[in-house]
């Protein structure tokens, strides 16, 4: 099964619930969760002026293709109360595919691997502890 590393987040309700329940839901449909790095507090990037966000990282086994997992991500996200109503703004949870295998995607609604996550210490720390 391919492996994928993901990036969560979460600067709305309670944080750490939201990162967990995500998991949760993941890995019930389709997902093997086989670790999860540390959960660290860390300051927004872009976007409005928000709260603090938790953020992780998971390394992740999955069948399902960069696609179907983007779209049972979006599922999840909804069911969680994330509202995409502004770019980078507050959200309850956030769930980026950053590497999926060695594979490479360049589509208009995915992206991998993540163009951003190099230039991003709350990605780049979590991902270090579990790659």
């Amino acid at each position: 099964m391919p492996i994928v590393f993901l990036g969560l987040g979460s600067n709305l309700g309670d944080r750490e619930k939201n990162i967990r329940q995500a998991l949760e839901l993941l890995e019930a449909d389709a997902v093997i969760v086989q670790k999860i790095s540390s959960i660290i507090e860390t300051d927004p990037v872009g976007g409005p002026q928000q709260g603090l966000f938790l953020n992780a990282a998971a390394k992740v086994e999955t069948d399902l293709s960069p696609h179907d997992l983007l779209r049972k991500i979006h599922q999840i996200e909804a069911s969680l109360g994330r509202v995409r109503d502004v770019k980078n703004g507050p959200r309850t949870i956030d769930i980026d595919i950053l590497l999926y295998d060695d594979r490479k995607v360049n589509d208009l609604d995915l992206i991998i691997p993540h163009p951003r996550m190099r230039e991003r210490a709350f990605v780049m720390r979590p991902l270090g502890e579990i790659f």
